[in-house]
């Protein structure tokens, strides 16, 4: 098993796309390079923000091996390959494997509730079936599937499952799946924030860092966030990570999802809009958001 450091501002990257909604590698390969020149961590192709929920099995393919491509060893790549059956997560896991990711980061099943034996036995029959290290990904907004701290426990038991990732924004889970991580007996259990707001305060608390949304806006803030903490500057790490505030503020105007990509689009990048019907931002969330990436940016923020 290859043997990586969760740890760090990781982005779940965009997934450029051209005006018929297929995806830009051009642009996407862009975007690489301006993530890892920024400062970022590590790469999370086709998570939430690379819209991984509307993406064919062949798309998350070209995606995956686009942006190992070009990062070129420069930093490791997280491959999003959670589906709702075990078979599919295995099937996307082994391509993930075959195309040289170095980790993998599992969400839990949607849509059918899953008991908390279903998802033990779903992340142990695939951890069986790859030779990757394995995130878990808690999301319950989206996917209906809460893991339980319980069931995390039970599951850092297993050699190559390595670390979770809480998006539940509630931080007494996040802290709780830090505690559960003790429980793991062959090494480190890294824990990672998926909300972006409490990326400093999961450092604090013993977590390792953060996959961040808001790090395709502003990749080298948010990796200043990591960055400062392990200097021992945690108050400057705290402002940084407060200076996301009044962009997080506009995620009321539409998915977070699609206000990232807006955002970005409106900095100049070729990213596209989000796939339909994920696209819709009011006017008055365009105007929004054009007046704080302007004001951010005078604060040198980027």
């Amino acid at each position: 098993m290859k043997q990586v450091e969760i740890k760090g501002i990781i982005p779940p990257i965009l997934t450029p796309m051209n005006p018929d909604e297929t995806v830009n590698t051009t642009e996407l390969r862009a975007q690489v390079d301006r993530m890892i020149e920024n400062g970022c961590h590590a790469l999370f192709p086709f998570g939430t923000n690379g819209e991984g929920y509307i993406l064919t099995a062949a798309e998350k393919q070209l995606v995956l091996e686009t942006v190992i491509e070009q990062a070129a060893g420069r930093v490791p790549v997280y491959a999003g390959t959670g589906c709702i059956s075990t078979r599919e997560t295995i099937e996307q896991s082994r391509m993930a494997q075959r195309a040289g990711a170095d980790v993998l980061s599992i969400i839990t099943p949607s849509f059918a509730a899953a008991s908390q034996e279903e998802l033990y036995r779903h992340y142990a029959t695939v951890a069986e079936a790859v030779d990757l290290p394995i995130v878990l990904y808690n999301i319950p907004a989206r996917t209906g599937n809460a893991l339980a701290p319980a069931t995390v426990a039970r599951l850092a038991q297993i050699e190559n499952i390595v670390g979770a990732k809480d998006s539940s924004g509630n931080f007494a889970n996040l802290l709780a799946y830090i505690d559960a991580g003790k429980t793991k007996t062959n090494g480190r259990f890294s824990v990672l924030s998926g909300n972006d707001q409490l990326i400093i305060w999961t450092l604090l608390a013993g977590g390792t860092g953060g996959i961040a949304g808001c790090a395709n806006v502003y990749p080298h803030t948010m990796a200043s966030i990591y960055n400062l903490f392990v200097q021992g500057k945690v108050d400057e790490a705290i402002a940084a990570n407060a200076s996301i505030a009044s962009f997080r503020a506009c995620f009321k105007y539409g998915n977070p999802n699609t206000i990232v990509k807006t955002a970005v689009a409106l900095l100049g990048y070729n990213v596209g809009p989000c796939r339909a019907p994920f696209n819709y931002v009011p006017e008055e969330g365009i105007e929004a958001l054009k007046k704080v990436l302007a004001e951010n940016a005078e604060k040198g923020m980027h």
